[in-house]
């Protein structure tokens, strides 16, 4: 339950900054830019909230846990890979 309510509070950081500076990008336009922007903004940071949290993210091979690393290698296993050898 914790780690729900941490990644639902990481999520809301990141939406709340997105808005933030999507409204103050739209808000050098015009009033209406400014809602669309702050809008749009916070959808583009829950979205990186999400990608960014998630096991399969984008940052996931960035990061510096090794039990991460030994999961990727045995999930690897499971997949279709093709290999190519010299014969």
């Amino acid at each position: 339950m914790k780690s729900r309510i941490k990644g639902a509070l990481s999520r809301a950081k990141y939406a709340a900054v997105g808005a933030a500076i999507g409204a103050a990008v739209g808000g050098l336009v015009s009033r209406n830019a400014a809602s669309t922007g702050g809008a749009l903004g916070g959808l583009a940071g829950a979205t990186l909230a999400d990608l960014r949290s998630g096991a399969d993210g984008v940052f996931a091979e960035f990061r510096s846990d090794s039990d991460d690393a030994d999961d990727a290698e045995e999930s690897d296993d499971a997949g279709a890979t093709i290999e190519l050898t010299d014969e």
